[in-house]
């Protein structure tokens, strides 16, 4: 069977807004969440160090509040089209999963968390070195024979342009 013309370009007409039409309509819907957000950096961090803020509301020229149970409330400002700012997180914490809020001043919300990981300090240094500090007392030897090589390499270099220049 087939479509006359005109009745294909019809279904074609009403056929194409149709599949865009749910598209569009939830484009500004999904604009709007994506302009309230709340990012840290680092995102995981070890007790005593600091993580920094950088938050957007709708209008990012007023200052908005980060709080959280860690570090209490920290006022985000307006700096380089977003709302920065810094925070220490205290020595005591414990290890684990924070939950940091962000506080627009219109009342919108956004929801971020921060991984808190145990402190390590090492207890010394890696074993690196110039060789002779180095475990074990092998630095005598490893010189003695590069020197050796180093003489050897001369004296066959010497006798080499001697028997070129008497042959």
């Amino acid at each position: 069977m087939r479509l006359p013309v005109p009745a294909a370009l019809a279904a074609l007409a009403l056929g194409i807004p149709v599949l865009f039409v749910p598209v569009l309509a939830a484009r500004p819907a999904a604009a709007a969440r994506a302009a309230i957000f709340l990012e840290l950096s680092p995102s995981t961090v070890p007790a005593g160090d600091e993580v920094g803020f950088r938050a957007s509301c709708d209008d990012n020229l007023k200052a908005a509040t980060v709080t959280s149970g860690l570090f209490g409330s920290v006022t985000v400002a307006p700096r380089y089209g977003f709302l920065t700012a810094t925070a220490r997180v205290p020595n005591t914490t414990r290890p684990g999963d924070y939950r940091v809020d962000l506080t627009c001043p219109d009342g919108a919300t956004a929801t971020a968390t921060l991984h808190v990981v145990a402190k390590v300090q090492p207890a010394r240094g890696p074993a690196t070195g110039g060789g002779g500090t180095a475990p074990g007392r092998n630095a005598p030897v490893l010189i003695g024979s590069g020197l050796t090589i180093v003489v050897a390499a001369l004296g066959l270099g010497v006798v080499a342009l001697r028997r070129r220049r008497l042959g």
